[in-house]
């Protein structure tokens, strides 16, 4: 073996009933290497992490770490063997600092000595070039501060081999290049890094080797500097695929969607929006750029009817040849009634976008309960119309797993996102509310996705895009506005302004540049 090797794993197998999630995989992790683990959903990646992490126990194979066969049969086996992994949701007591979520949990003798375990927060954040505050508390954290806490968690239980899942998959260009820069300072300390994305400019600037897996075998292991992008996707998908988006000019935009000083409050009175305005027009892409927190899900959810709007706020709705329709105070199944067509994305797909213990085919047709396709038959011919829908659906828009009859909570995250974005894609409205289209999702659905979004727009759909992914924004968009602190900082058209500039506009260092005329 490698002196280099941190960790070897050799022949690994997991099953999951009739599922082989890993397929005896071998995979070698160095020492001062940053490592990227790709492939499209339900390859198996996070799956064979987190047998890494102590969260599942291999059927079959091996794990050696320093050369020694090793048993990780919990998270303290993995903290005993120094693996730790930052996961995608991040475990934090909001009410504690960072400090003392850093030190719960951990088994030392005596009183806590918070003092010492700031010292020694502080003596990590030096170390690496981590910006954060061992006494500031976690509801007063951004996102990026918050993920810091997850990392310095696992340093300071002493991690030489650290796993980060869709690290990037919320932060800023600044935030990214920021986390980017720490990462190399570990690798330089020696540190072995996995990082788990679908983002292949970052795996391009960023990794010393990529590995690829697909449909839970390993396909191989490349140097970075010896690849390309679209070499890289044609392993993950087994076949050429092409990010690049045909994007017409719209010739007959109209106002489909229009909002007039949009104010929301949360429970404890903290303004969440702040006097929003712009109108979504058919035929057209609105993008909507904001660091998370920074008042999106509030947007997308008022207009939806979920989130309570104060007095003096307006959203119209337009349709074809009919007056208008205020939407404020209505609620979901009121906006319905009155015959307004929203179709909606959410950002939360476990919350509000599918239900876990449902099957596929029940998730598939929320919503379409009274669809006359559905009723006006016997009960057999009913069931059998449906499946047929389902499965028509399961395979157009590319759903893996064990069939339309499996629990949405035994899917993978990246298809939980496919079954939510295939039942809204399927509804005719005019207007498309989406929040985060893709994440977590592979570059074969990103594209198949991004298609089935510019089909929609090109079709003369108004679509109201929020993504924490501002190369999907770029791509998609027509027009983009910038969110911080609950207000519209900005507004551009795509081709007037770059990634950069938008970075700062998301993060309230510049406000209130006009938009670019059409």
């Amino acid at each position: 073996m490698d002196n280099n090797c941190a960790v070897e794993l050799r022949h690994i197998t997991k099953r999951f009933g009739k599922v082989v999630a890993n397929d005896s995989i071998d995979l070698t992790i160095n020492r001062g290497e940053i490592l990227s683990l790709l492939g499209e959903n339900g390859s198996g990646k996070t799956t064979l992490m987190n047998m890494l992490a102590g969260i599942y126990f291999p059927d079959e194979g091996e794990i050696y770490v320093n050369g020694v066969l090793t048993s990780i049969r919990s998270p303290k086996d993995a903290f005993d063997n120094h693996i730790g992994m930052i996961h995608q949701h991040y475990k934090l007591v909001d009410v504690f600092t960072a400090a003392e979520n850093i030190v719960l949990g951990l088994d030392e003798p005596g009183k806590l000595d918070i003092k010492a375990a700031n010292a020694r927060v502080k003596e990590i954040c030096d170390r690496y070039g981590f910006d954060i505050d061992p006494t500031k508390k976690i509801y007063d954290m951004s996102v990026s501060q918050k993920q810091t806490v997850e990392i310095v968690k696992v340093l300071y239980r002493g991690a030489d081999t650290l796993i980060l899942d869709e690290p990037t998959a919320v932060l800023t260009p600044q935030e990214t290049e920021k986390l980017f820069n720490v990462l190399r300072n570990m690798r330089a300390d020696g540190k072995a890094i996995v990082i788990i994305t679908h983002k292949l400019h970052e795996v391009m600037s960023l990794s010393d080797k990529v590995a690829v897996l697909r449909k839970g075998q390993y396909i191989g292991t490349v140097n970075t500097s010896e690849t390309n992008p679209q070499a890289l996707t044609d392993m993950m998908v087994g076949h050429a695929v092409t990010l690049n988006i045909d994007r017409p000019r719209y010739e007959n935009p109209v106002p489909r969607l229009t909002l007039q000083d949009v104010t929301c409050y949360d429970n404890e009175g903290v303004v969440r929006l702040d006097h929003v305005s712009f109108t979504a027009m058919g035929g057209e892409i609105l993008g909507v750029a904001g660091i998370a927190g920074s008042g999106q899900r509030e947007l997308l959810e008022s207009i939806a009817g979920l989130y309570p709007v104060a007095e003096g706020s307006s959203i119209r709705y337009t349709p074809e040849g009919a007056p208008e329709s205020e939407l404020v105070g209505k609620t979901p199944m009121q906006i319905k009634k009155s015959g307004v067509a929203l179709a909606f994305v959410p950002e939360d797909r476990l919350a509000t976008g599918v239900s876990r213990s449902a099957s596929v085919t029940d998730n598939l047709l929320m919503g379409k309960q009274r669809d006359k396709a559905f009723s006006g038959f016997a009960f057999h011919q009913r069931r059998s119309s449906i499946e047929r829908y389902a499965e028509e659906v399961y395979e157009r828009f590319d759903i893996r797993g064990a069939g339309i009859d499996t629990a949405v909570g035994s899917m993978s995250g990246g298809n939980m996102q496919k079954v939510v974005v295939a039942r809204e894609f399927s509804f005719d409205s005019p207007v498309l509310i989406i929040a985060q289209p893709t994440r977590g999702v592979d570059v074969g659905a990103i594209e198949f996705i991004h298609t089935r979004i510019i089909e929609k727009r090109n079709a003369g759909c108004a679509i109201l895009l929020c993504s924490a992914d501002l190369d999907e924004v770029f791509r998609l968009s027509d027009r983009i506005i910038t969110m911080y602190e609950g207000r519209i900082t900005g507004e551009f058209r795509t081709s007037d302004i770059t990634k950069e500039e938008i970075g700062w506009y998301m993060t309230g260092h510049r406000e209130g540049k006009e938009a670019a005329k059409a």
